[in-house]
């Protein structure tokens, strides 16, 4: 036991024992003590020092250093840190780099490593001589680590950032010698964990602004995976950097060594799934609330997300973050824009309606533009499209001609879908007039915008005005300069609508030449369909060999798990072509082979109205027509509204006597309610009303579908 402040006797032993610790532990708490007055008033040092630290240079550099290591007890290398930490607090960049020159790191290395790499003793009696020199170990450790990482900091002022890389790494390659085992968490002097936490922030940093970017991945990967003791906002901020130089660096970084990697834990592939697992990291902090909320880290998640096709993830955060973040219609409205990206687009629908309701944000241009856009695809909500596009138009700003064009392109789109529905051919041709009308708006507005001439020719074409359609689909082609393959469709169906299918075909083989492989599905269909046409059944069949070998081959690429956005992609699926194929050979009556396919189609999709279609029309000209007339009555049943089953149905029941016309009538009447244009309905429905006795309906039904025959395309335009 020390000697008492009120001076008080002890034991002789005791006594001894006191002195003798005191002897050894005198030095080192006289060094210690003084380094922490330097540290916390660099007024009293500036005293301490005055006559030598009044200005440094290469002449005076060692009498300043002779006065501090004598009257502070100081080795070479501690008074050089602190006189150089001066000079670079008073500005002096250049003074302090002279000074922070003469400090020999690797040796101040070898003197602090046996005092704070080993374990102190146990031993109740050595505890304070342990205590005391591994405390004046640890302040003079940090004073030569702060000295060079002031250094760095000096060469990266002074424009030298490759040199202030390499003296930044020395520092972290000091601690790394001095504590083997990492820092630990508790017994660290506080400026050494500042200094270290610094070093390991700064370095990538320098490596990056002396271009050398792989030595940076290497630096932020060895912050993140090594013992530095970093608190979470330091650790933060080095993996939204990270995240952020592999998004946007431009620099292609290895996947991380698996030796790092604790066993079963997952390692990235590439930049984008190394930046998503930085930045969801950083979210999960947040919501334990280890860090404080960025909203960066959200957009630059956002990017990445959406880079990669996994909106559906982006949404479930957006879904995460606290009430109070983002106003409650702006998740809405980026929600929204997730699921729709995701294909889920009732589920996006729901969430605008909610945004649009009028005691939210019923005025809001950008969600009644993608409300509108998303009723433009679904028929069943068409008519809700067309009020949302008519809100848009009539709240745009009318010097916004962008939004404005937007707006009449989706009113006129949400028309075309409306009329296709409608129950009175009056009713269908003034949707189909104001469907025109507004998309020939829009086009005035924004005369080279390539989906509205495309979605025109659509609507042209669908109105049976080819001559249109065709001028739209080759303007829509020299707009994307032929990189999109449905404006090559486009113009094929236009040309096989107006019987020039060698034409047509020339057409198809440029658009196959200029996409790539993936893509051809639907150019090749389009391809076997034109031999068909063209009676070239041997060519036909080749065609959609080489349709099923490359739609089978992108199905080992990608797995059998169909993707969602499949049919968005106008991708040909596997079941078309072997439907296809049952179709090709029934009309060529090689029934065995029509029979496979059909088994094939079945496998791929067991309940199909189109499979079994044409399976009654196997039984239908094999003269079965009871078992036809069951099978068409099952695909009606399995799809209501699959209008070839419908037109079969009435085409046989027409033959079946005078009391089966009007049920014939009735499905052949509602099969060209869904679709006006179908040729085979108009022709059955006439020799229905001739059977019947109306002879001059049945001539006006004979002259529509003789009229619709010279414009019949070999594929419905609906499929593009």
């Amino acid at each position: 036991m020390a000697e008492s402040d009120n001076g008080s006797e002890v034991s002789p032993t005791a006594a001894g024992r006191d002195s003798a610790s005191a002897a050894v532990a005198s030095p080192v708490k006289a060094k210690a003590r003084a380094l922490l007055e330097l540290e916390t008033t660099s007024a009293s040092a500036a005293a301490a020092s005055e006559s030598s630290e009044a200005r440094v240079d290469d002449g005076n550099i060692q009498e300043a250093e002779s006065s501090l290591r004598e009257g502070l007890s100081l080795n070479y290398e501690e008074a050089r840190a602190l006189l150089g930490r001066l000079e670079y607090q008073r500005g002096n960049v250049e003074a302090a780099l002279r000074v922070f020159d003469g400090i020999d790191l690797q040796a101040a290395i070898q003197r602090f490593q046996p005092s704070l790499s080993e374990k102190p003793p146990s031993k109740r009696s050595n505890k304070l001589r342990s205590d005391s020199s591994n405390s004046g170990s640890q302040h003079a450790a940090s004073l030569v680590l702060e000295a060079i990482y002031l250094k760095s900091m000096s060469l990266q002022k002074l424009g030298k950032a490759m040199e202030a890389a390499q003296q930044c790494r020395s520092v972290l390659d000091a601690v790394e010698s001095i504590f083997q085992r990492g820092i630990p968490d508790v017994m660290v002097e506080q400026k050494l964990q500042e200094t270290v936490s610094k070093s390991v922030e700064l370095l990538p940093e320098l490596w990056k602004q002396a271009g050398a970017y792989q030595e940076a991945l290497a630096s932020y990967r060895r912050a993140l995976l090594s013992q530095w003791n970093l608190d979470d906002d330091c650790c933060t901020r080095i993996q939204k950097r990270f995240a952020v130089f592999l998004l946007y660096g431009g620099v292609e970084a290895s996947p991380p060594s698996l030796a790092s990697q604790p066993e079963g834990s997952y390692v990235p592939k590439n930049n984008l799934e190394e930046a998503i697992l930085l930045l969801m990291i950083i979210l999960k902090k947040w919501y334990l609330g280890k860090t404080h909320w960025d909203p960066s880290v959200m957009e630059h998640l956002t990017f990445a997300l959406s880079l990669c096709g996994q909106t559906s993830v982006l949404a479930k955060h957006l879904e995460e973050v606290l009430p109070g973040i983002y106003p409650r219609t702006g998740r809405w409205y980026s929600l929204a824009l997730c699921n729709y990206a995701a294909s889920h687009n009732e589920a996006a629908l729901n969430l605008l309606r909610k945004l649009l309701n009028k005691n939210e944000s019923p005025g809001d241009i950008m969600a009644l533009l993608l409300a509108a856009k998303l009723c433009s695809s679904d028929y069943s909500v068409a008519s809700e499209g067309v009020e949302y596009a008519r809100r848009a138009v009539t709240n745009v700003d009318s010097s916004d001609g962008h939004l404005k064009s937007a707006a009449l392109h989706f009113l006129g789109s949400c028309l075309a879908k409306k009329s296709r529905i409608a129950t009175s051919d009056h009713q269908r041709s003034l949707l189909q007039t104001e469907s025109l009308k507004a998309l020939s708006e829009a086009i005035s507005l924004d005369r080279h915008n390539p989906d509205l001439i495309y979605d025109m020719g659509i609507e042209y074409a669908e109105q049976r005005n080819m001559q249109a359609a065709l001028k739209c689909a080759k303007e829509f082609i020299d707009a994307t300069g032929g990189s999109v393959s449905k404006g090559w469709r486009l113009l094929s169906l236009v040309l096989s609508a107006q019987q020039r299918y060698s034409e047509a075909e020339v057409v198809t083989d440029a658009a196959l030449d200029e996409t790539t492989k993936w893509e051809q599905g639907p150019l090749l269909r389009i391809k076997a369909k034109l031999k068909v046409a063209q009676s070239l059944p041997m060519e036909a069949v080749e065609a959609y060999r080489a349709l099923l070998a490359l739609v089978q081959a992108q199905r080992k690429a990608y797995g059998t798990i169909k993707n969602v956005t499949e049919e968005v992609d106008d991708k040909v699926s596997e079941f078309e072509v072997w439907q296809g194929l049952a179709n090709l050979y029934a009309s060529l009556s090689y029934w065995r082979d029509a029979e496979i396919c059909l088994q094939k189609a079945k496998a791929l999709k067991s309940f199909s109205a189109t499979t079994l279609h044409a399976e009654g029309y196997t039984r239908e000209v094999r003269e079965q027509t009871q078992d036809a007339l069951a099978i068409y009555f099952n695909a009606v049943s399995t799809e209501l509204e699959h209008v070839p089953s419908k037109v079969s149905i009435g085409a046989l029941l027409s033959k079946q006597g005078p009391k089966y016309l009007p049920v014939a009538r009735s499905f052949l009447s509602d099969a060209l309610r869904h679709e006006p244009m179908n040729r085979m309905a108009w022709f059955y429905l006439g020799k229905v009303h001739k059977h019947d006795g109306r002879l001059a309906d049945a001539a006006d039904c004979f002259q529509a579908a003789s009229m619709l025959e010279e414009s019949d395309p070999i594929e419905s335009f609906r499929s593009l």
